[in-house]
């Protein structure tokens, strides 16, 4: 490392040449429903006097401008104003377009002040929208959308090495994802089946135009989510040239492609590949990950009241194991032979393809959505690692659904704004599992081995309408969705899924309003939940299984300085959730069972667990401004559900209490930047081991890892965990091309906090487990201290051409 650190720094050293000012801006404005050009509408650089105005055909150009880091900012009468950040470069035109939402608010000469921040007549609360370069320059984030959600409210972390979003209490499969309004199901490499997680982010961020991170008041048209929405809207392809993005860094190579295909059509197109199956092997670590992703995007403009968009996003993750521990000397080998025996391989992939069509009339705007998503995931393993053996683990599944989405939104002369919509969607879910596991309702240890195949039809819909009283300072938004799918009788009556929302804004100054919303919210347990066979039938079919229903209530308090791109708010939530997917077999429900990054819910249930989150927020938030930018976000949260017991409440896997996160950086002179991001959790509840069953040899040899004491759940916790993050770049300009390099590191001071201790057995001079010589029916136990810190940095080149 050190080695490379040299040769980085010698190379950006010998990069002194940056050229002249000549960095451009160029885009259109348009403005709704009808997606007409806006004529004579004022675009300029926050700050400054530089700017233009659109012609006749809502085209701008602005010349001559060094390269760096700008607001920009449109006004125009009879339309609320916009803004965005925006990268300027000698490389290529930077294109920076606006769609503009008509306002009953006059524009003046005094003030009418365009910031970043985001708030929708539905979503007045607890909604934040992320530009592409806050994304980018994240620190600890090294372009991974997934970890910049971190230093948000209500954002848990969680291992290192993991991309969990925990939000406001909830698991990581209460999430949902939309790019450009095509649902995809995970947005992570080696995908959590019946989850959202994973380790690396498959997103491309030169497609993302900017990202609306939901973790309350959902919108109606974006149902089965019950703890966060996140809208990620890609950037159009270019139209004018064709350009092309090379990224190098410490753990892949990616390249990325745009340009026009014709006078009406642009792709943007990208492909990724990582290398860290040989930098891992080289280092002696036992697991060896391999990931390659692919991405497009083409849009054709039929006319300006049509357009088509054909998305694609894919992943192909391979997972394998070392060879061999390494030698018995060396400091890791038991934790290595631990993870050698107890962990599968994994070969998945994944893809989401899909066609938004878009059509916009004088006082309305529809929209017709078609897409496929599917996931193959393949574990399995073998004892000792050794391929001429039976497998003792053996899954193969796949996942595929097919959706139809249409939607509208109409505006009348009166002020009212309707939004509506209907959905189909077949899904098809298949498994073949053959596994050894320990019940813990017997004691004993039982052999699964069944196939599953399930069709399932879904349908739903959606209304909201929205209006604005009192001279605008008051707006309100009700509306509902109903939902059901044909898996059982208990879930094919509509009125069954009812969600009703309310939601309400009071701006009683300029700067100053209360915010507030509540609803109920359905979600669909997971695939691997619905589909889980025993005696070839669908038993939690036949044990009633239901939606999770959660009951939510959020209000707050939000001041802002518009002029100086500044915004302090203070949030209350409350969510309540009922019909949770309750552990026969554990006899726990599915939110206490923990991180288990292997498969989610396959495994008989009930809907008869109960929960409760609730907690409070803080932010403080100053978007990019005279070259700062920060965000200071303190979240109190309680999470809690019931067990065995209906009535007695115990702390969930994700009750962290108490979350902090300091992000702040400064652009400098001479093209430097610096960033910096502090994140503090509280430490999550676990279970201890059950000691005695899980040395019973038999059981041992078949799960290879420690039994839970489920009578004492999550009665033990972590201590809590802080980390700093920094990252440094450079930007060179040159007149026809220009490099960013970058340092990012995570968790820079090295804090390791121990992690749940592993449970595993003595090993004898050849790794095999020591028998218990007062018990020949048991093994020896032993505890590995863990930790869950590691200093990780990363070094990149970002050439643009």
């Amino acid at each position: 490392m050190k080695q490379l650190l040299s040769f980085f720094s010698i190379f950006i050293l010998s990069l002194s040449c940056v050229f002249a000012q000549n960095g451009i801006i160029r885009g259109s404005v348009t403005e709704l429903p009808k997606n007409n050009p806006v004529p004579y509408a004022t675009v300029v650089i926050q700050g400054t006097s530089i700017g233009a105005t659109t012609d006749e055909n809502g085209k701008y150009e602005i010349k001559n401008i060094k390269p760096g880091l700008y607001n920009l900012v449109v006004n125009y009468v009879g339309y609320g104003p916009d803004s965005r950040e925006v990268e300027v470069t000698n490389a290529r035109p930077a294109m920076i377009n606006f769609s503009l939402v008509p306002s009953t608010e006059e524009l003046n000469e005094v003030e009418v002040i365009a910031n970043g921040f985001y708030k929708s007549d539905e979503s007045p609360v607890s909604v934040q929208r992320i530009g592409v370069t806050e994304v980018k320059r994240a620190p600890g984030a090294n372009r991974d959308i997934s970890r910049v959600f971190r230093s948000l409210p209500g954002v848990a972390s969680t291992a290192s090495f993991r991309n969990d979003i925990l939000i406001r209490g909830g698991a990581p499969n209460e999430n949902r994802f939309y790019l450009d309004g095509i649902e995809i199901p995970n947005i992570n490499h080696f995908a959590t089946q019946g989850a959202s997680g994973g380790p690396v982010g498959m997103l491309n961020v030169d497609f993302i135009k900017d990202v609306e991170f939901f973790s309350g008041a959902f919108p109606a048209g974006r149902g089965n989510a019950l703890s966060s929405v996140m809208e990620f809207t890609q950037k159009d392809g270019r139209t004018d040239e064709h350009t092309t993005n090379i990224i190098l860094g410490t753990s892949d190579v990616g390249i990325t492609f745009e340009g026009p295909v014709s006078e009406k059509s642009s792709l943007i197109v990208s492909a990724r590949q990582s290398y860290l199956k040989a930098l891992f092997s080289v280092l002696g670590l036992p697991f060896l990950p391999t990931y390659n992703d692919f991405q497009l995007k083409y849009k054709y403009k039929f006319n300006q009241r049509n357009q088509l968009s054909i998305i694609g996003l894919g992943a192909i993750d391979q997972f394998a194991l070392a060879d061999s521990p390494g030698e018995p000397t060396d400091e890791d080998y038991e934790q290595n032979v631990y993870i050698l025996n107890n962990t599968p391989e994994q070969e998945q992939w994944n893809y989401t393809v899909g066609a938004k069509y878009e059509h916009f009339r004088d006082n309305s705007t529809f929209t017709f959505v078609a897409s496929r998503n599917m996931l193959n995931n393949k574990q399995y393993k073998y004892p000792e690692n050794d391929t001429s053996q039976p497998k003792i683990y053996d899954y193969n599944s796949q996942e595929a659904e097919n959706k139809l989405r249409l939607e509208g939104v109409s505006f009348t002369n009166s002020g009212f704004t309707f939004s509506y919509g209907v959905n189909y969607e077949y899904a098809m879910y298949t498994n073949k599992t053959n596994q050894t596991l320990y019940d813990y309702s017997s004691g004993q240890l039982e052999t699964i081995n069944f196939t599953s195949d399930l069709g399932l039809n879904k349908w739903g819909g959606f209304a909201t309408v929205s209006k604005k009283i009192a001279q605008d300072k008051v707006t309100l938004s009700v509306g509902a969705r109903l939902d059901a799918n044909d898996y059982s009788e208990s879930m094919k009556n509509l009125l069954d899924q009812f969600s009703p929302r309310f939601s309400a804004s009071y701006q009683f100054t300029p700067r100053w309003s209360l915010n507030f919303n509540t609803g109920i919210y359905y979600q669909l347990p997971t695939y691997t939940t619905l589909g889980y066979k025993e005696n070839d039938e669908f038993v939690n079919k036949e044990n009633g299984l239901l939606y999770i229903r959660n009951k939510q209530l959020v209000g707050g308090l939000e001041y802002k300085i518009p002029e100086k791109n500044l915004r302090f708010t203070v949030e209350g939530f409350q969510k309540i959730y009922d019909q949770y997917p309750y552990s026969i077999n554990n006899e726990i429900s599915l939110a206490n069972l923990g991180a288990d990054f292997g498969v989610i819910g396959s495994e008989e249930v009930t809907s008869t667990s109960k929960g409760r989150s609730q907690g409070v927020e803080f932010m403080a938030q100053q978007k990019f401004f005279n070259g700062f930018y920060g965000i200071l976000a303190y979240t109190y949260v309680r999470s809690e559900f019931t067990n065995a017991n209906p009535n007695e409440y115990a702390p969930s896997s994700w009750d962290s209490q108490n979350i902090v996160s300091l992000t702040a950086g400064k652009k400098l002179g001479k093209n430097w930047e610096i960033g910096g991001r502090w994140l503090f959790a509280g430490g999550t509840p676990y279970t201890p081991y059950d000691v005695d069953a899980s040395m019973d040899r038999q059981v041992w040899d078949a799960e290879r890892r420690g039994i839970k004491d489920y009578s004492q759940v999550n009665t033990l916790r972590l201590d809590a965990s802080h980390q700093l993050d920094l990252r440094v770049d450079k930007y060179y300009y040159f007149n026809k091309w220009s490099l960013n390099v970058y340092f990012d590191i995570q968790n820079a001071y090295g804090y390791s906090p121990k992690g749940e201790p592993i449970l595993t057995t003595e090993l004898n001079a050849d790794g095999s487990p020591m028998v218990d010589p007062n018990d020949p029916s048991k093994y020896v136990p032993k505890y590995i201290e863990t930790t869950n810190g590691i200093v990780q940095p990363s070094i990149g080149i970002i050439v643009e051409l």
